[in-house]
Formats: C-alpha cells, structure tokens, sequence
C-alpha cells in the first residue's frame, strides 16, 4: 500500500473509532449507519472542505500542509504517537537502503552489567541484543533461529504460554510495529514482514487492519516463567540517540513484591546452572544478518 493509500486508511480508521459526543457533536436525527464520524463532521471539525478531506482519504491528495496536519491532529483527537504516525505517513522522509543492523560492542558491555532483564530491539522488532536476564524471563533469544517479537508472538505457540495477557501483548505489539513502520515508509522489508505475518495469522491481520498506533514506551508484562513461574515486570524503553532505530528495553520489578524475589531467585539459577542449561548470549544466523 502507498504512503498516500495509508494516510487514508489511518485517517477512516480514526474516524471511525471517534463518537460524536466524545467531540462535542449531537447524535443526529438519522441512525448512523457505521460507527464514528462521518467525513462531512471531521472536515467541520478540521476547518477544511469535505472534498479535500475525501481526497485525503482515498489517497487523492499531495503535499498536505503543516496546517492541516495540526487541525487533522486536532479533529482526530490523535495521541503524540499517533500524530507522529500521521506526519510520517503525509510527508515521509525518503532513507537510502540500509545494511543490517549492528549493536555496538560498548552496548552489549552495558546490558551485561544492568541488574535486570534487558534487551535491544531494532527497526523490525528485531530482537538485536540482551543480557543474561533478559534471555530468560520468557524466550532464550540464543537459542533461537528467529527473533523478531512480531513473528514470535504470531507463529510460535510458545508465546501464548508464556504471557497469561497474550491478547493485550499481541494488540500493543502490532502497534508498536505500525509506529516503527511510520518511520520507514516505503521500506520494502517492512513490507514483506507485514505481508507474512497477515498471510500467516488472521489474528495479526485484524490487529493490523484496525490502525492502532503505540510507540514503544513503558507499561507491565505478565509472564509465566518456566524456572520461577509468574513474574508481573514494568518496562522503561530508552531511544538510543545515535541510532533511533534501536530501543534499550530494562524490566524491573516493584521493590519488596513476589516478583522481585523472583527474579533474584532467577538471577541465582543463571549463575549456579550447568554451562548447558544456561540462557545463552551468541547470536545464530539470521535473515537481517544481526
């Protein structure tokens, strides 16, 4: 899909989550006959014609002003992240073709010494870097051939498993790869990622179908670890400045709670394991070449 096509598609999408009185408007004489605003009550709202807000919608229009973009924003009731996400998508900054992705050797340095679960993803999602910690609350990221957290939330069983709140990982997960995505529209690996994962999960292609955008940023996660059972983790993301398309994601649990003992206890498993048992931190072959 175009850039312009998105633009579209986001905009109906958030339109048509939005409810009159949630934007001052009445219900209306007339029964509506699909959820949201109409295209006619968001132009009102933006201040521009119901003919240009068309265009845009069906991915008719070009060079969408600074202007329209704030009263868009506006009108949409858009979140920061959202926002993003559309100015990305109306005037995206075109990048030269980029090789794989590299951690640097002073990072993975500083994941081994956080004392907590940590780990470094990339422009895909991909998993590009952890520590011990981080390769054992859920999935041993060294053992595995594959570690793009999309395609292992998707195709791989195991995930439902380990996270008891699977639905609501799985919803913020595929927006947070619609956000990174809005940074790099036009890149054909998003594309190909984003087609194999609809072909292979309808769940992923009704999530994706519904527009939702999250930066990654903090919250909680709920998971079932196989050493110390339940672990119930908050999350801080750190955009690395001379490479936004890396996050440092640190885990942490609250101070006196089951789960910081937990993790303590989980530390001590790490350290006292046979060499065999332990989360590995190498890194097999992939297909991005990390």
């Amino acid at each position: 899909m175009s850039d312009a096509a998105e633009l579209g598609a986001f905009l109906k999408a958030r339109r048509a989550a939005l409810e009159p009185d949630e934007v001052g408007l009445p219900q209306g004489i007339t029964r509506r006959r699909v959820a949201g605003l109409r295209r006619e009550e968001i132009a009102q709202l933006a201040g521009i014609s119901v003919d240009y807000y068309t265009r845009l919608e069906q991915g008719r229009a070009k060079n969408v002003s600074e202007a329209i973009l704030d009263a868009l924003a506006r009108a949409l009731r858009l979140r920061p992240d959202e926002e993003s996400y559309l100015r990305n998508l109306a005037a995206p900054k075109r990048r030269d073709r980029r090789g794989p992705q590299r951690v640097r050797p002073e990072l993975q340095l500083l994941l081994d010494a956080v004392q907590a679960p940590a780990f470094i993803f990339g422009r895909y999602l991909d998993v590009l870097a952890w520590n011990a910690l981080g390769g054992a609350i859920a999935f041993d990221f060294g053992k595995l051939d594959e570690r793009n957290m999309p395609k292992l939330f998707f195709l791989d069983e195991r995930a439902q498993r380990l996270h008891p709140e699977y639905d609501a990982v799985c919803r913020e997960l595929v927006a947070n790869l619609r956000a990174e995505s809005g940074r790099h529209p036009g890149d054909p690996e998003f594309a190909q990622l984003i087609g194999e994962l609809s072909l292979a999960s309808a769940r992923f292609r009704t999530l994706w179908a519904e527009h939702h955008v999250q930066e990654k940023a903090q919250g909680w996660k709920l998971m079932v670890n196989p050493v110390v059972g339940e672990l119930r983790l908050r999350y801080q993301t750190l955009r690395l400045p001379d490479d936004p398309d890396q996050g440092l994601v640190i885990y942490h649990a609250e101070p006196g709670s089951e789960s910081e003992r937990a993790l303590r206890l989980l530390a001590s498993w790490i350290a006292e394991a046979p060499t065999g048992e332990r989360p590995v931190n190498t890194r097999p072959s992939h297909p991005h070449g990390l």
